[in-house]
């Protein structure tokens, strides 16, 4: 499946091209601080292995939702949703019941669990993408759960099939429980952000094609249809929306980052100015790159995530003309 979360091509899971954006040598500094628990420090190059490793088994799972979730609006059926301890499936029909797949980051566990209180555990652990697919599979046939899905990657160059695959099999545990920190406080920030919409917005979730987690207003107007696009691409942007998120780097960007972008691109939109400071808009992207790397080092990070947020949300929305009184919500309500 081609990217639908995001306006771009697949960014892949390996090192940074001539054109990466590099951190500053004061935010690495940041970094190293040991205090900061809640941003956990995470370079690229410390986890290479593991991230790419972690990005195809989320594939492997995230085809399970492809095969059995009905479809929703802009492919959101095949995400993975933000839970308490890591990310899991929509529930899936399977004959008379359901069941759900959820990647339990904080005790490194696959729980495979059905709607008759039957589970299916597989350790999160070094071994390779071959044999966690067996792995996978097996469990789920055990539950009596019929399933055929593609066994070729998504988004990646070069891609080798599942059962194939015996080259990445890394699992460090302490780096995708950092990961999984960041994107699980990213995640309360883009629900606030969310909630000062009342017009279409996706949920806030994780394509696991890109490997991402994204959360987009929409305007309510159909976009115009992109020269030679697919029918995947097709239906992902079949309506104006601006969409942020956050990343953990990859080909251009050679750092954990969040993004934002807007589809179609407004005229001026490139050339507005996003908040923090430390955002910049990346011409070959199309998207503005937040780096992970500033917002850890900020006083309040999760609100210079909400301005990175609201500041090329209010670009894509003067840019593009939308119906801004018709779509905000005021402020969010209360109990």
């Amino acid at each position: 499946m081609r990217v639908v979360a995001r306006g771009r091509e697949a960014r892949g899971s390996g090192g940074a091209s001539s054109l990466a954006v590099s951190t500053s040598g004061a935010y690495l500094s940041a970094m190293a601080d040991p205090g900061a628990t809640d941003w956990p420090v995470l370079e690229l190059a410390s986890w290479t292995e593991t991230y790419a490793t972690l990005h195809l088994w989320t594939q492997v799972v995230g085809k399970t939702t492809l095969a059995l979730v009905p479809p929703l609006n802009h492919w959101w059926h095949v995400a993975l949703q933000v839970g308490p301890c890591g990310l899991t499936t929509y529930p899936m029909r399977s004959g008379r019941g359901a069941f759900t797949v959820e990647f339990d980051f904080v005790a490194h566990r696959l729980v495979i669990e059905t709607s008759a209180g039957v589970q299916r555990v597989l350790p999160l652990e070094p071994r390779s993408v071959a044999v966690f697919y067996a792995e996978y599979l097996a469990a789920v046939r055990a539950l009596g759960i019929g399933v055929t899905i593609t066994p070729m990657p998504s988004e990646m160059a070069d891609a080798i099939p599942f059962p194939e695959d015996t080259g990445h099999a890394a699992y460090d545990a302490d780096a995708v429980g950092r990961w999984w920190r960041i994107v699980a406080g990213t995640a309360r920030v883009l629900q606030e952000f969310r909630g000062g919409w009342v017009g279409k917005a996706s949920p806030v979730h994780f394509f696991w094609g890109g490997f991402d987690l994204a959360a987009s207003r929409f305007t309510g107007r159909p976009a115009p249809p992109r020269p030679g696009a697919d029918r995947i691409t097709r239906e992902g942007y079949s309506h104006e929306l601006m969409s942020v998120g956050f990343w953990p780097g990859g080909g251009m960007v050679a750092e954990p980052a969040f993004y934002a972008y807007a589809s179609p691109e407004p005229t001026g939109f490139a050339d507005a100015k996003a908040a923090p400071a430390s955002a910049r808009y990346q011409k070959e992207m199309g998207e503005f790159i937040l780096p992970y790397a500033a917002v850890r080092a900020a006083a309040d990070p999760a609100r210079a995530i909400r301005e990175f947020a609201e500041s090329t949300y209010l670009a894509a929305a003067t840019c593009g003309g939308w119906d801004r009184a018709a779509l905000e919500r005021p402020a969010v309500m209360s109990r």
